[in-house]
C-alpha cells in the first residue's frame, strides 16, 4: 500500500494537492487529527487492494491536536509501517498576499496580531515536520496546473519505487526554488535574450538550444555538471532519499536554464533513472 501523509503551511496549496492526488487514484482524507493516523493506517492496510493508495492531510487547523504529529510519525516507525511525508511550502510574503486577496482566516490568526506573524508562527510549528519530509514542494511560483504536474510526476507511480529525480529550470529574477537540493547558476553563459530572433523563443526550441550549446564553455559546463550529478546520485540513494531536485537557473528562466535542465534530464533518462523535468518560469512575462 502507498500511504502518504500531507502537511505544510496554510495557503500553500494542500487542497489543490489533494485534488491532484485524487485524480491519480489516491483515497484522500483531509484534516485528520495526528493521533488517528496510525489507527487509520492499520485499517487501510487491512482493507487490501480496496485502499492501495491512501493520502491523509494533517496540519495546524487541528490546534493543539497537531502537537502529537511528530510523536505519531515515530509511532508509525516503531510499527514498521511504511509511509511517505509530503510537505507543501511557500514564501511568507506570498502567503500573506494570498490571504489578503482571498480574505480567508488563517488558522493561527487569533494567537497573533497579523497574518505575517501567524505564518511565521506556523512555520516554526512545522519546522520538524519539514525536516522529516520525503518530498517538499514550494508552491510560491507554481500555477495550479504546474502543482498538479509535480504531484503526478512524483506519485503516479508506486511511491516506494526508487528515488525520483526532478530537473527544474527557473529564473533568478523570480526567486530561487526553496525545495531544490542542488542549484546551478548558468548566467555565466552567453544569453540568447539579446539575439533578436531568439529573444521570444525558449530553450525547448532547437534554435535556442543550438545557440546556448554552441559555445565551448557551455559544453564544458554541461559535462562537468553531469559528472558531478552522476557522482552524487548514488550517495543520495545510499542515504535513502526519496526525491532529488536539481534546479538550473538563469536570469529569466526561458533560455539557458531550460536548455541545461533538458540536457541533464535527457542524460538521466538515457541512464534509466526515474526522472521528470519541469520549467517553472517558462510562461512568466
Amino acid at each position: 500500500m502507498d500511504f502518504l501523509i500531507v502537511t505544510g503551511l496554510s495557503g500553500a496549496g494542500k487542497s489543490r494537492a489533494v485534488d491532484a492526488l485524487e485524480d491519480i487514484g489516491f483515497f484522500c482524507i483531509d484534516n485528520m487529527p495526528p493521533k488517528l493516523i496510525s489507527k487509520f493506517a492499520e485499517i487501510a492496510k487491512q482493507s487490501g487492494p480496496k485502499m492501495s493508495k491512501v493520502a491523509v492531510v494533517t496540519d495546524v487547523r487541528g490546534g493543539e491536536l497537531f502537537n502529537d504529529f511528530i510523536e505519531e510519525l515515530d509511532l508509525l516507525k516503531t510499527m514498521d509501517f511504511s509511509y511517505k511525508l509530503l510537505f507543501l511550502d511557500c514564501n511568507t510574503q506570498i502567503l500573506v498576499r494570498r490571504y489578503k486577496e482571498t480574505r480567508r482566516k488563517h488558522p493561527l490568526i487569533d494567537h497573533t496580531s497579523s497574518i505575517e506573524e501567524a505564518v511565521v508562527m506556523e512555520r516554526d510549528m512545522l519546522m520538524h515536520a519539514r525536516e522529516r519530509s520525503d518530498y517538499i514542494i514550494d508552491t510560491s511560483h507554481l500555477s495550479a496546473m504546474q502543482l498538479k504536474e509535480r504531484i503526478s510526476n512524483i506519485f503516479l507511480d508506486n511511491i516506494s519505487n526508487s528515488m525520483l529525480i526532478s530537473c527544474m529550470s527557473f529564473g533568478f529574477k523570480y526567486g530561487s526554488p526553496a525545495e531544490a537540493d542542488l542549484v546551478f547558476d548558468v548566467r555565466c553563459l552567453p544569453n540568447p535574450f539579446y539575439i533578436d530572433e531568439l529573444k521570444n523563443k525558449t530553450g525547448l526550441e532547437d534554435e535556442v538550444k543550438d545557440y546556448v550549446m554552441a559555445w565551448p564553455q557551455s559544453q564544458q559546463l554541461r559535462d562537468k555538471l553531469i559528472d558531478l550529478i552522476d557522482y552524487l546520485i548514488p550517495l543520495y540513494l545510499s542515504e535513502g532519499k526519496s526525491q532529488l531536485i536539481i534546479a538550473v537557473g538563469c536570469t529569466g528562466g526561458k533560455h539557458r536554464s531550460i536548455t541545461f535542465a533538458e540536457e541533464i534530464y535527457n542524460h538521466l533518462l538515457e541512464q534509466g533513472k526515474k526522472v521528470a523535468v519541469n520549467h517553472r518560469d517558462i510562461l512568466k512575462p
